[in-house]
């Protein structure tokens, strides 16, 4: 290998981290700052892009000062972000016209059902791979455009830029002298064209977006420019969203290659090969990585609104338990769940079903079920929405699912681990690096360096530090995810009318 060093910029949603990587993917210093959460109003999330700048030089310096390392050190610099998260700045002043909107942030669904009109919400799925909703760039562009006041004018006259947070950084690394986005964040915008690669003229028109506003849409791994203050001279080499970068961290550069990272909720990713499979199942087309001038490899993903944090309800709200590592101790202390089975959707069904008008609901109770039932069907919870996400990842790629890489906080839990391998009835492995998302960013850099000749090469440090194989008995597994679709089917539907009005939506 090399003594030759690689850092990556983690810009996420509720902190910036920087890692410095040796040449055999070994952490030698992390440094890492959170940054404000701004609530105007329910729904709205927005960030302070001039802070989250701030902070990501902070953690540049405190990293490379803990390495004992100079930028000159530094073979390249990747970067990986929060996805979808948008900002609209000045191009003379680098100021931003208003705080970024976050990728959680709702305010644009009326919007999204505007623009869906009568042709639904998969008006521009075709395309783009997305379906109309709050969560992508496009509509939260458009709501700046519209709400702050001289915005679209500035816009029109080509004096402000947007940017997610990779374009953002770089912007800023490079001094204003760059202006770029990757594919794998320009995928999330619901503006550009899968096949194309490029910002689509007639989405731009029915958003009414100028396309002066918009970076260049680059690769994820190449040089965009070098640093400048506290990157000084450091090639700028990759750039790929969070989920995308974990992907590429957990070395899933096969067809049929898949990785779920597990936080307070989940994102479950199938390398689906060189073209674009269109998801009739209710997941999202997307695109995994691009390398230099290679074609591009897709993905579908699935995205589960709640997963960890149902820990912290049980922890926070139910009062349970006291940490959250105390849930696998007590899911243990019982033999299976009782009967019971919980649907968290506490804010709707995500991926597979999507499902705004579904909540909550725990079915099943007797007098026989307890705390250590109710523990343990939190966890199943998280392996039966997995379940349901793969099922939809079969159906639309016709790929069975041969072995889920895993990474994230939840990982830690070995109960939730075995289960979410007897659910899917296949093995489920654990990196020994667990920071794959920067790791991620950190080969794609890395590669373009030289620190890393090739894929070959990153596939054989990849480690495995933990491996849980299936157990369960075919017959139990089909009658427990029998039980628990009954249960999402009772979890549909219990939003209506009346309920808006007292949720003031």
């Amino acid at each position: 290998m090399t003594d030759r060093f690689v850092a990556a910029i983690d810009q996420g949603t509720t902190s910036s981290r920087c890692i410095i990587f040796d040449g055999s993917s070994h952490i030698l210093a992390v440094d890492q700052r959170e940054h404000r959460q701004i609530f105007p109003r329910p729904g709205w999330v927005e960030h302070d892009a001039a802070q989250i700048w701030a902070r990501v030089q902070e953690v540049v310096a405190g990293a490379l000062g803990k390495a004992g390392l100079k930028p000159s050190d530094l073979a390249a610099v990747g970067i990986t972000n929060q996805r979808e998260t948008t900002v609209l700045w000045d191009r003379a002043t680098g100021r931003p016209v208003h705080h970024a909107l976050v990728w959680q942030d709702t305010r644009t669904e009326a919007l999204c059902a505007e623009l869906a009109g009568d042709q639904g919400r998969d008006r521009f799925a075709d395309r783009t791979g997305l379906p109309l909703a709050s969560y992508f760039s496009g509509p939260k562009i458009r709501w700046l455009l519209d709400h702050v006041p001289g915005v679209r004018e500035r816009a029109e006259r080509g004096e402000l830029l947007f940017g997610t947070m990779d374009t953002w950084v770089i912007w800023n690394l490079t001094g204003g002298a760059v202006h770029v986005t990757d594919v794998t964040n320009a995928s999330r915008t619901m503006l550009m064209d899968l096949r194309t690669l490029d910002w689509d003229d007639g989405i731009l028109a029915d958003f009414g977006i100028p396309r002066s506003l918009l970076p260049e849409i680059r690769s994820s791994a190449e040089v965009y420019g070098t640093g400048r203050g506290v990157l000084e001279g450091v090639p700028i080499a990759a750039a790929l969203g969070d989920q995308q970068a974990a992907l590429f961290g957990q070395t899933c550069f096969s067809v049929g290659d898949a990785k779920s990272t597990y936080g307070t909720g989940s994102f479950l990713l199938l390398n689906t090969g060189k073209e674009p499979v269109r998801s009739h199942h209710g997941l999202i087309t997307t695109i995994g990585y691009q390398l230099g001038g290679e074609a591009p490899v897709y993905a579908l993903e699935g995205s589960i609104a709640n997963t960890g944090s149902l820990t912290q309800w049980l922890r926070d709200r139910i009062g349970l338990i006291t940490t959250a590592a105390e849930i696998e101790t007590l899911a243990l202390s019982v033999e299976d769940n009782g009967g019971l089975y919980l649907v968290p959707a506490f804010s709707g069904l995500f991926a597979p079903h999507w499902r705004p008008d579904a909540r909550g609901v725990i079915v099943g109770l007797t007098g026989f079920a307890g705390k250590g039932h109710l523990a343990r069907c939190v966890l199943e919870a998280t392996a039966f929405q997995t379940r349901d996400v793969v099922d939809a990842m079969v159906l639309d790629s016709g790929v069975e699912l041969k072995a889920l890489k895993v990474d994230g906080g939840m990982t830690a839990n070995n109960l939730l681990m075995q289960t979410i391998a007897d659910m899917l009835d296949a093995p489920v492995t654990r990196p020994f690096v667990s920071e794959t998302t920067c790791l991620g960013a950190a080969h794609a850099a890395g590669l373009v360096a030289g620190v890393w000749p090739d894929l070959d090469a990153l596939r054989a440090e990849w480690r495995r530090a933990a491996e849980w194989t299936p157990r369960l008995d075919d017959r139990v597994r089909d009658r427990m995810l029998r039980k628990y679709r009954k249960a999402v089917e009772l979890a549909k539907g219990w939003i209506d009318e009346d309920d808006l009005e007292v949720e003031g939506r």
